[in-house]
């Protein structure tokens, strides 16, 4: 399999991982949730996490890839504030989770930038 065809798959794996995750310690993630959006942090936290598992399954399949990657890309963009948060939240922690949560931030322009390669890749394709 060649790295053009590996890299949707691993994107997808990632966000499956961190869409499962988004169900199975939904406490982790509602604290990261601003709250300036309403209603209650867990439901944004599950909604997040169905989102995240929706783009998975559109990015395994290449009839749905080049969509699935430009969603995706704009969700990366879309969950900034949260990890904004975070290292905003987190800035008197011990010195390895502000790091964590500061690794976070710059990390979000490669996963747009990966995920708009995808879609690059898969257009034309059906």
């Amino acid at each position: 399999m060649s790295r053009s065809e590996r890299s949707p798959l691993l994107l997808a794996g990632l966000l499956a991982a961190a869409g499962t995750a988004h169900f199975a310690v939904p406490r982790r993630f509602d604290h990261i949730v601003p709250r300036s959006l309403p209603g209650s942090p867990r439901t944004w936290t599950h909604a997040s996490g169905a989102v995240e598992l929706a783009l998975a399954a559109g990015l395994a399949l290449p009839r749905t890839r080049r969509a699935a990657a430009l969603a995706s890309a704009a969700f990366f963009v879309g969950v900034f504030p949260a990890n904004v948060k975070m290292a905003v939240d987190w800035r008197h922690r011990p010195t390895p989770q502000k790091a964590a949560a500061l690794g976070r931030l710059p990390l979000q322009l490669p996963l747009v930038l990966w995920a708009r390669a995808i879609a690059r890749n898969a257009e034309g394709r059906s």
